[in-house]
């Protein structure tokens, strides 16, 4: 096993250090696993030559506590964690979480909100002139201003509000390396204006070139429209290849600015960051508060590929990792895979070899490798576009290596499997093969509506599609002798659905005769198209007017509805089917939701 990084100055000692030349701030614990963030980045930053010390979830009511490790050489790194630190903590109604699986023993509340803001804060308290750079998930989607859910209100970009220096945005191995060596080299961080996929701060523009200017903060303030469109101009800069150098104004005296995203990392610099000598574990330090509970999902698993060119509304991917998809080797995963089999407590089952899309194994056309990605168009919605590469063959050559190796039973796909892309295959040999070999018992995909409007909204393919892929699989089942089931993720109150929609959706659901075990309702996170509805009320790719259910009793409907058959579920579907001029789908008959009120009984039978 590959030594941890020091998390002490006894640790430091040992490896002969006097001085760390980065020391991370995580909000995490302390994982060395490249499934964590944190992981990866040290691990790039030790292999380019650099020491790197580790504080795991400081206390961040005690400024010392960001002072164990002494002042670092070059700088402080800051990342929330692998989740936003306010999704971490809240449910979509503001519950608080009772649990924390990326904490030592699921244990919750070892982090502040806003994260970033709050260690980046703790650290000018004590080190006043030392460079912090920011990054992670939390900074990546708040980089520039954005509506935060929480506060409802407009933020401010939280390069600001953290008072960091530099924000390095999406996955940022090649930035943290270029960053590390510009600061290495004497450069001041206030110099360091110039590396891809950063984002940095500006007194004026004089030195800013070849830039776009978005509107200024307090227009965007003011104006939900003037936010509404400045974050299209934003969704449609995130390529590498073509995007523009960005300008948000906040006075007439600070700006800020984000370059162009970082290039796709080809195959070869893929394989050399998942290969580097990764622990593959929590520290051993977690071990007796009973280990950190995220590790079980990812330790048998294997990453294949990042990025997403699915496109859909509510996901953030597009502003963090791309539409780009970038894949590992066979070489590379299988050695891993190989790794793993002598793991101690390996019992032959890999669990998901995928990424965001795990039927994504190659850019969507050839033009996206050297000229980008279409700024305004999608590559699967509305329908596939006749340039897209519809392809199993390298996936499913990679399952059957993998299948093949000694001490492997059977290797699941549990990671999104994308069923319009795989209806668009003519070659059926992947379909079939996943049904064979790659699930057990359930296939989980993810419709998320059954109404064409809403679906339009989302960025999701239409119902007929869904249906199409549902039969499809039926037959694929029958033909192979066997009985598998899909298991739907389905969404409420996304906007666009109001009562109707959502009743359309119920009435889905008795038809298939079956009731959801768990809902989603619609979470507005930071950086995306759905979200940009969810505060202005405008789709932002067309400026027209969304109808969008904020109202937190119409929200309960609205899931209830999905899962009607709950008796705890009653009165809300009642009312639900009240207010949406349902009631043919309150009595008796077949098709009917749920059974009339029984006057004069105390409970419901």
């Amino acid at each position: 096993m590959a030594d941890f990084l020091p998390i002490s100055k006894r640790d430091m000692k040992k490896r002969g250090w006097t001085q760390c030349d980065f020391v991370y701030i995580i909000g995490d614990a302390y994982v060395d696993h490249p499934s964590f963030g944190h992981a990866i980045i040290s691990r790039v930053l030790e292999n380019a030559g650099y020491k790197v010390g580790i504080i795991s979830q400081p206390n961040w009511k005690q400024p010392e506590s960001i002072a164990v490790l002494g002042r670092p050489r070059l700088g402080f790194l800051v990342m929330g964690g692998n989740m936003d630190s306010m999704v971490n903590h809240y449910s979509v109604s503001h519950h608080r979480r009772r649990q924390d699986a990326y904490t030592p023993g699921g244990v919750a509340g070892m982090r502040p909100d806003y994260a970033v803001t709050v260690y980046c804060n703790l650290i000018r308290q004590t080190f006043r002139d030392v460079p912090i750079i920011i990054g992670g998930i939390e900074a990546s989607l708040r980089r520039l201003a954005h509506y935060d859910y929480w506060s409802d209100k407009l933020k401010r970009s939280v390069l600001l509000d953290a008072q960091a220096d530099l924000l390095i945005y999406g996955m940022g191995e090649k930035a943290i390396v270029e960053v590390a060596d510009a600061l290495n080299s004497g450069l001041s961080i206030r110099d360091v204006t110039f590396i891809d996929g950063t984002v940095f701060k500006a007194k004026n523009l004089d030195d800013v070139y070849d830039y776009q200017l978005l509107p200024s903060f307090p227009e965007l303030k003011q104006d939900k429209a003037s936010y509404a469109r400045s974050f299209y101009t934003q969704y449609c800069n995130t390529d590498p290849f073509i995007g523009k150098r960005l300008v948000e104004p906040y006075s007439e005296r600070e700006f800020v600015v984000q370059n162009p995203p970082q290039k796709p990392l080809r195959t070869e610099e893929m394989d050399a960051i998942y290969d580097l000598p990764y622990a593959g574990t929590y520290h051993p330090s977690y071990e007796k508060l009973g280990g950190v509970p995220a590790i079980q999902e990812v330790k048998f698993s294997l990453v294949s590929n990042r990025g997403c060119f699915g496109g859909c509304s509510f996901c953030a991917l597009t502003f963090h990792q791309g539409r780009i998809v970038q894949t590992r080797s066979h070489e590379s995963i299988l050695k891993e895979a190989e790794r793993m089999t002598h793991m101690p407590d390996f019992k032959g089952y890999i669990h998901d070899v995928g990424g965001p899309t795990a039927n994504f194994r190659q850019p969507a056309c050839e033009k996206q490798e050297t000229k980008g990605v279409c700024p305004t168009k999608q590559c699967l919605f509305p329908k596939p576009c006749k340039n897209l590469r519809a392809d199993h063959t390298d996936y499913v050559e990679l399952l059957r290596k993998l299948r093949a190796l000694p001490g492997v039973k059977k290797v699941f796909i549990r990671s999104g499997i994308r069923f319009d892309y795989l209806l668009a295959d003519k070659d059926p040999t992947f379909f079939r093969e996943l049904v064979k070999y790659h699930i057990s018992g359930q296939l989980k995909v993810a419709p998320e509506h059954v109404s064409d409007r809403v679906l339009t909204l989302m960025g999701k393919p239409m119902n007929s599609v869904y249906k199409q892929f549902v039969e499809k699989y039926r037959h694929m089942n029958e033909r192979l002798g066997m009985e598998q089931y899909v298991v739907p993720y389905l969404m409420s109150s996304h906007p666009g659905s109001s009562l109707k929609e959502a009743v359309e959706l119920a009435e889905h659901i008795r038809d298939m005769g079956y009731m959801p075990e768990q809902v989603q309702d619609f979470y507005p996170t930071p950086s995306t198209i759905s979200t940009v509805m969810y505060y202005t009320g405008l789709d932002p790719r067309t400026m027209q007017p969304v109808y969008v259910p904020t109202d937190p009793h119409e929200k309960a409907m609205q899931r209830a509805l999905i899962q009607y058959r709950d008796p705890k579920n009653y009165a809300l579907v009642y009312e639900a089917l009240q207010k949406a001029g349902r009631q043919d789908l309150i009595g008796n008959g077949e098709k009917c939701l749920i059974r009339p009120k029984r006057v004069g009984c105390k409970k419901r039978r």
